[in-house]
């Protein structure tokens, strides 16, 4: 059974600071996701205006593997709306709800077995600190001092993915900094 209070504390989480998006609650894509998160979700959150990211937010990784309270949840941000988005969390989720050595947090990076979206190059992610929405994105908070950590699972490149192991994160995010990268573009040029 889902955690309804992290469920809803992750929901208005959201709305308070994403103010007058649309949020769908849907459900992943269909597959064995249900076996390791049982209630699995996404919120799907619309553009507020053109131009905006669609985001997908995955719901149920928290209390899945939550330790002593503290667990994670993770985005993917996309400039528009397709099955594939889903896809790709579901998948991200049914992996990080796995066996304990397959936990992600920030600096790991995840094959996607295909492009991002489209012909793109990027065929990895990278889960990241949630950068463009800052750190009140970051940290969901309820009662009891329970919080999900929202991670992003930025699409990178796999020379990229080869930058960021040979050199260090912090490397490769100065390299996405000085190029200004278009995170949700899939046809962006690899920066390594």
């Amino acid at each position: 059974m889902p955690d309804t209070a992290a469920r809803t504390a992750l929901l208005d989480h959201l709305r308070r600071i994403l103010p007058g998006r649309a949020i769908d609650e849907v459900p992943g894509v269909p597959g064995p996701i249900e076996d390791r998160v049982p209630g699995f979700r996404v919120f799907r959150i619309h553009p507020a205006r053109p131009g905006d990211w669609w985001l997908y937010v995955t719901s149920g990784c928290w209390e899945a593997t939550q330790h002593d309270g503290h667990g994670t949840e993770f985005f993917l941000a996309a400039p528009r709306d397709e099955w594939i988005n889903l896809e790709s969390v579901t998948v991200n989720a049914y992996y990080h709800c796995g066996p304990a050595h397959q936990r992600l947090d920030v600096g790991h990076t995840v094959p996607i077995g295909r492009p991002w979206l489209d012909d793109s190059d990027c065929d990895h992610y990278l889960v990241s600190l949630p950068y463009p929405f800052g750190p009140d994105f970051e940290v969901c908070e309820w009662e009891g001092g329970a919080h999900a950590r929202i991670l992003w699972l930025l699409p990178i490149t796999a020379a990229e993915k080869d930058y960021r192991r040979e050199r260090g994160l912090e490397a490769l995010e100065v390299r996405f900094d000085e190029h200004a990268i278009d995170p949700v573009d899939p046809r962006r040029a690899s920066v390594a």
